[in-house]
């Protein structure tokens, strides 16, 4: 009897003490900030993960606070994380659809067929068997919950299904900045290809001095030399890096080694001292209150200066998880094609600019060919836009008139910063890609007129061999805008004829 219970008592030891060690490791998971380090505890987060998540969320989704902001807050929690991410980009989207419409009392019906108050009512995650492009889990006809009757008032959609309301040159439910109708119809004669098309000119350097925000007392505008290089002399100076840093912008505008090598410890922006042979105090401590020789600084030492176009790389795929507090994204975790001898590598903007060159033509093409394996990027070499850029390099053609990698996915926009408007590059590179029509405006139209930006946006052939040729097929979005405006100039007509 008493080896029975021996037995039991046993067994039952055994399962607490595993079930306790199960629940731990589970928990371990959940609770760790940063899991992406040990593939142990990925595994363990993981279990939670419900489903696969979409092309825009995978890099993040063990990151579940990004947008479960709330452990037990419903529809509502979800919604805080979305316009937290995506809310300044419906700002700046000219959002067709915003909140403020369905608000509208006039507008209250609307609601009882569709809660377009919620980005989750259109927007599910981790439902991959009902996932369309853009993230969309409703289904592709959604727009007839609103328009069923646009035959009436659109007579030229009267054979359109609703199926293909967001078919390339159509509508966008939330931007739609290119596809208006007086847009359409304003530009509607424009040329395949403008005269002398390039595209504009970065302007940062000239207008330092207006920019508020840019520490103009620690980087005065003046050229340094080697004898200014200021890295301590405990640490070796190769002869390569002085002559890079020589080369550089910031070398020619005040930005000496300390400028980018000594923070300090305690940062708001967390910057990692993670440096062996980082220069301490002069007592050999590590001082909170004295700055701190980093060999390896990351992006947050670059807001120093380029707040902004590291707030806009921290948006994009390459830089999410930073923002997220995981580790750096590498080509490995990406769902696109990429070379096998990239998949090591780590995103910070010295990927693609270099630890001391900094050179931006690199960064236009060969860092983006680095990684990338896809047939796009592929037949880039081979493309009408790379004889272009190849011209520009070789000092045939203007400044400019090159098209790389980075003109289209990097774009140069006008930007206000500190009041003052300047030319900054894009480094959201998704920013023209959620739809690819968003590209229309601030990319193609810079050389191209919209119809046929429109028609070659919308031939998919044409986009993987890298807009080799001329576009196959025709979308009607530009004809329809005409002869809409047609029957409403009749109509007008015959209404003044009637008076």
């Amino acid at each position: 009897m008493a080896g029975t219970k021996t037995r039991t008592w046993a067994w039952w030891s055994g399962w607490v003490l595993l079930t306790t060690c199960i629940a731990g490791y589970l928990a371990l998971g959940l609770l760790t900030e940063d899991v992406s380090a040990s593939p142990w505890l990925v595994q363990a987060r993981s279990i939670f993960i419900p489903g696969t998540t979409t092309h825009g969320h995978y890099q993040i989704e063990l990151a579940c606070e990004a947008c479960h902001t709330k452990a037990f807050g419903g529809k509502e929690a979800l919604q805080d994380g979305c316009v937290k991410c995506h809310g300044a980009e419906l700002k700046t989207a000219n959002d067709t659809h915003p909140k403020s419409k369905f608000t509208d009392p006039r507008n209250a019906d609307r609601l009882e067929k569709l809660d377009a108050l919620l980005c989750v009512t259109c927007h599910t995650e981790h439902r991959p068997h009902i996932t369309h492009a853009m993230g969309l889990t409703l289904p592709q006809n959604v727009c007839f919950n609103c328009h069923e009757d646009i035959a009436k008032d659109q007579p030229s959609h009267k054979d359109l299904g609703f199926e293909t309301c967001g078919s390339a040159g159509c509508h966008k439910y939330h931007d739609n900045r290119a596809l208006y109708g007086d847009f359409l119809v304003k530009h509607a004669q424009d040329p395949a290809m403008k005269a002398n098309p390039v595209v504009r000119g970065r302007d940062f350097v000239k207008l330092l001095k207006e920019l508020d925000s840019y520490p103009i007392d620690r980087f005065p505008q003046r050229e340094l030399g080697a004898a200014d290089a200021d890295a301590p002399p405990a640490l070796a100076r190769e002869p390569q890096v002085m002559r890079d840093w020589l080369a550089t912008a910031h070398a020619k505008n005040g930005v000496n080694c300390s400028g980018c090598h000594l923070v300090k410890k305690k940062m708001d922006s967390g910057v990692r001292q993670n440096d062996e042979k980082s220069v301490r105090g002069d007592d050999g401590k590590a001082a909170d209150d004295k700055p701190v020789w980093v060999k390896n600084p990351d992006h947050t030492v670059c807001t120093t200066c380029h707040k902004d176009e590291v707030k806009a790389f921290l948006s994009s795929r390459h830089g999410m998880r930073l923002e997220r507090g995981l580790s750096p994204m590498s080509p490995a975790l990406a769902r696109q094609p990429m070379k096998t001898d990239a998949h090591t590598k780590t995103l910070g903007c010295t990927s693609c600019h270099g630890s001391h060159t900094f050179d931006t033509r690199k960064a236009q093409v060969e860092s983006c060919m680095g990684c990338h394996d896809d047939k796009h990027t592929k037949a880039y070499l081979d493309s009408p836009h790379h004889e272009l850029w190849k011209k520009e390099l070789g000092g045939t053609a203007p400044p400019g008139s090159g098209v790389t990698c980075a003109t289209c996915h990097l774009p140069r926009i006008e930007h206000r910063q500190d009041d003052v408007k300047r030319v900054m590059v894009q480094h959201n590179q998704n920013d023209t890609l959620r739809p690819a029509e968003k590209m229309i405006r601030p990319v193609c139209m810079s050389c191209h007129g919209l119809g046929f930006s429109i028609d070659a946006l919308a031939d998919l052939t044409l986009a993987f061999n890298n807009y080799r040729g001329k576009p196959a097929k025709h979308i009607r979005s530009i004809d329809m805008a005409l002869e809409a405006e047609r029957t409403a100039d009749k109509s007008r007509a015959a209404k003044k004829r009637n008076e």
